[in-house]
């Protein structure tokens, strides 16, 4: 049994739902797959949520109405408009939206988002699912508010692994064991559900961390991410010309990749397949016969090719005691804890005796609430709209070409890695 994932980009209009259709056709293992919000559709549905918590109706009306003829759309040129059961399910999905943004908004607004974001992928995987069986692929629709158990940390909630294990086993698992032929299971990436029922997302990447989680649960052979891309690269094309694919790479190296900030996979959708050695595939959806990237457990080819990790838009802030102390643990566990308290990311630390230092993505109102929070205790210096470069795997020819014509603030240098906190000149 195999796990696929399928993002926003492959499922954004009819002919991409075709593809995918045609993916699924390649294969002939029983298949669990996880499906995103269609296109821009999560965009949109930020916008009702904030229509929704401001009571704005017209705009509220309107966005739903977007919404509602953006998939209507797909669903039409599917030619899903003659299955008279689909479309009645299809209106069902979408009166149980009107329902919800016809109440009183929650005082708690992650709540608020949980809920009403969580249709993006509802509504999606119904029509994935219902145009697979107008085509005669026949499978099963799951929801997963009924099988990803997670705490109530809403927008980025937190999975209960033993719940959920049973959860998907019970009800996936039962589907796959029970069906004499080749079973197909579509459910939602990036949502789960609390033990009252309320309904829950994932945070960042969560549906690639959802495939984890199914694949984790049912001992998966594999999971398969299907991208717009041809696999891991060693850089992001936007910044660096001639970027190289990575064929194979092992589960850390891909978790330290991804710390550093490569946006391709999560640590936390890693994880659970690196616990049960389970390998990860990211391919390409447009040339799907093409080998794409494995992520295993062998770090044999991780040195092979430098990777670059390039990060705009840092601020570099330094800490100096005024009552001319040194930086120790106390000092650092006060700076930590604010850091913490206050959901802002450290990018690059660094300490000496009398000074520490962070960088952080720029963000004015964060900045300020720094400045005003520790401007008694310390001197506080800042940089900003400096570039954080990262180099795995580095060495002096590399560092040299991608530092050139710029001034280092800080750098870092490990065994495997180099970090440059640079300014333009």
């Amino acid at each position: 049994m195999k796990v696929f994932k399928f993002g926003g980009a492959s499922v954004k209009d009819a002919s991409s739902v075709l593809n995918v259709a045609e993916i699924i056709n390649l294969y002939t293992e029983d298949l669990v797959i996880v499906v995103s919000a269609m296109g821009k559709t999560t965009n949109l549905m930020e916008e009702l949520v904030d229509a929704f918590i401001k009571q704005n109706k017209e705009e509220l009306i309107q966005v739903y109405q977007n919404l509602y003829n953006l998939h209507y759309e797909i669903v039409a040129d599917l030619g899903l408009t003659e299955d008279v059961d689909f479309i009645t399910l299809f209106e069902y999905k979408f009166d149980e939206l009107e329902q919800l943004i016809n109440t009183d908004p929650s005082d708690n607004k992650n709540y608020v988002y949980d809920q009403i974001v969580s249709f993006g992928e509802i509504i999606s995987t119904t029509i994935i699912s219902g145009f697979l069986n107008f085509i005669n692929m026949e499978n099963c629709w799951f929801d997963a508010r009924k099988l990803i158990r997670t705490d109530n940390k809403y927008r980025n909630a937190n999975v209960n692994w033993e719940k959920t294990n049973a959860l998907i086993n019970k009800h996936i698992g039962g589907y796959i064991k029970d069906n004499s032929t080749r079973s197909i299971a579509i459910t939602q990436g990036f949502i789960g559900h609390t033990d009252t029922k309320q309904t829950t997302t994932l945070g960042r990447e969560g549906s690639d961390f959802s495939a984890g989680i199914l694949a984790w649960s049912l001992n998966a052979e594999d999971v398969t991410i299907w991208k717009d891309v041809p696999g891991m690269l060693n850089a992001d094309p936007k910044y660096f010309n001639n970027c190289v694919k990575l064929e194979k790479i092992s589960f850390k190296e891909a978790i330290e990749l991804s710390y550093y900030g490569a946006s391709v996979i999560h640590p936390k959708t890693i994880k659970p397949l690196e616990n049960k050695n389970i390998p990860l595939f990211v391919k390409s959806f447009m040339n799907p016969k093409e080998s794409g990237t494995k992520i295993q457990e062998s770090g044999a080819d991780d040195a092979k090719i430098p990777s670059y990790i390039f990060k705009q838009k840092q601020t570099l802030i330094s800490f100096i005691p005024r009552d001319f102390s040194f930086i120790d643990e106390k000092s650092l566990t006060e700076l930590f804890a604010f850091f913490s308290g206050n959901d802002i990311k450290i990018n690059l630390m660094q300490n000496s005796a009398i000074s520490f230092s962070v960088c952080i993505d720029e963000n004015e109102d964060k900045l300020a609430q720094i400045l005003n929070h520790f401007k008694q205790k310390y001197k506080v210096k800042y940089n900003q709209k400096l570039e954080l470069l990262t180099i795995r795997h580095y060495n002096e020819k590399v560092v040299q070409q991608l530092t050139e014509g710029k001034s280092i603030l800080a750098q870092q240098n490990s065994r495997q890695t180099a970090r440059f906190v640079l300014e333009n000149n």
